[in-house]
């Protein structure tokens, strides 16, 4: 599975630390310095069935001084995915990629739940 995160972030480090202390293997990938690509997020979205919004780090400095909240609704899908893939800070972190599923954000509770 595919592990991406921001390593100074408090929410991948509990991640990581979950996914350790059960046993997965993952491969890590650092979040500001390799940014998912426009074809991966469209991918990971379209097998995530969740709404494009999820992957938005809407918490993010990033996301506020561009005023994303304001913008997104009038965007485009191939837009917003356009645009997550400009920076990595833009993107929901961490991000697990595995065969089955595509899981963005840390919440345990779902992790126990979704994760074999």
């Amino acid at each position: 599975m595919l592990f991406i995160q921001y390593p100074p972030c408090s929410t991948c480090q509990k991640a990581k630390k979950w996914l350790d202390a059960h046993g997965l293997s993952y491969t890590e990938r650092h979040i500001k310095e390799d940014n998912p690509t426009y074809e991966e997020l469209k991918a990971w979205y379209q097998r995530s069935g969740m709404p494009l919004k999820k992957f938005f780090n809407t918490s993010g400095l990033l996301y506020k001084s561009m005023q994303l909240k304001d913008k997104l609704p009038t965007m485009t899908e191939e837009e917003q995915l356009r645009l997550l893939a400009t920076d990595g800070m833009l993107v929901k972190r961490p991000i697990l990629v595995t065969d089955e599923r595509i899981l963005t954000g840390f919440r345990e509770s779902e992790w126990e739940t979704l994760l074999p």
